[in-house]
């Protein structure tokens, strides 16, 4: 277990949220799911609560606005020094930006953006809020992946905005590349061309760590989610991809040891 909540280096992700229909039985989901417990957050954000895990924050969860219909689905948040200079970039090089830059309290400032893919993404400026405090213990966030059609034009558009160094996996049949910064991984861009999912598109995934990979799918289905992909071996550990009761897709992970 390791304390995470340093200032992220520009473009790292750093947080993750989730905007739902009903805050209180999403809570309840993820509460007996990971063990969160669940504090106000700032009020500037509306209906909200930060998830905390031995009283470090991991995650945030809102509430959508009543007769507000929107895709219901995990946000990642990329760290920056200045979000409104981000958000200009984003502009800049083909992305949208749908929200902000707004300030949240002395938490920070934020911007909900996409890439030219249509991949929604948040820009987070830290103030008082730094980010997930906590890391590498169960109920945490563990990695975050961008699930698009091909990498290659979407990487430059990260590349560009956020500075990452790109590596690609070179293989016939597997478009990869891992978004590194001062030479650490931070995230990953993954092609699936025709396998995207048709009801979500282009999409950031959100990996959750878990002590038991079966078990915790398992658990998300007594809890009234389902799961998308059953629990499978990968080179990270075994994972399985998810969806919460309001239909948030997610991958649980059991890293495996290095």
């Amino acid at each position: 277990m390791t304390e995470a909540a340093a200032r992220r280096a520009p473009g790292a992700p750093c947080w993750v949220s989730l905007i739902v229909h009903g805050l209180s039985a999403t809570e309840e989901f993820y509460g007996r799911l990971f063990g969160w417990e669940f504090r106000p957050g700032p009020e500037e954000l509306g209906p909200y609560v930060r998830a905390l895990l031995h009283g470090k924050e991991v995650a945030g969860i809102g509430q959508l606005p009543p007769g507000r219909h929107l895709p219901i689905a995990w946000t990642t948040y990329l760290a920056s020094e200045d979000a409104d200079a981000t958000a200009e970039a984003i502009r800049s090089c083909g992305g949208t930006v749908a929200v902000g830059p707004i300030d949240a309290g002395r938490a920070g400032r934020l911007a909900i953006a996409s890439d030219p893919g249509g991949a929604v993404f948040g820009v987070w400026q830290p103030g008082e809020h730094l980010g997930t405090a906590l890391a590498g213990t169960p109920g945490t966030p563990v990695w975050n992946e961008l699930v698009t059609r091909e990498t290659s034009s979407v990487a430059k558009f990260y590349q560009a905005v956020f500075g990452f160094d790109t590596e690609a996996v070179v293989s016939a049949d597997f478009d990869y590349q891992t978004l590194s910064l001062a030479g650490r991984p931070v995230a990953a861009l993954h092609g699936v061309g025709h396998g995207l999912p048709r009801d979500r598109g282009p999409h950031w995934m959100t990996y959750f760590e878990v002590a038991d990979t079966d078990e915790a799918a398992a658990r998300v289905v007594e809890l009234g989610g389902q799961v998308i992909q059953p629990p499978r071996e990968a080179s990270g550990g075994r994972l399985a991809t998810v969806a919460d009761p309001e239909g948030a897709v997610f991958t649980i992970q059991r890293t495996s040891e290095h």
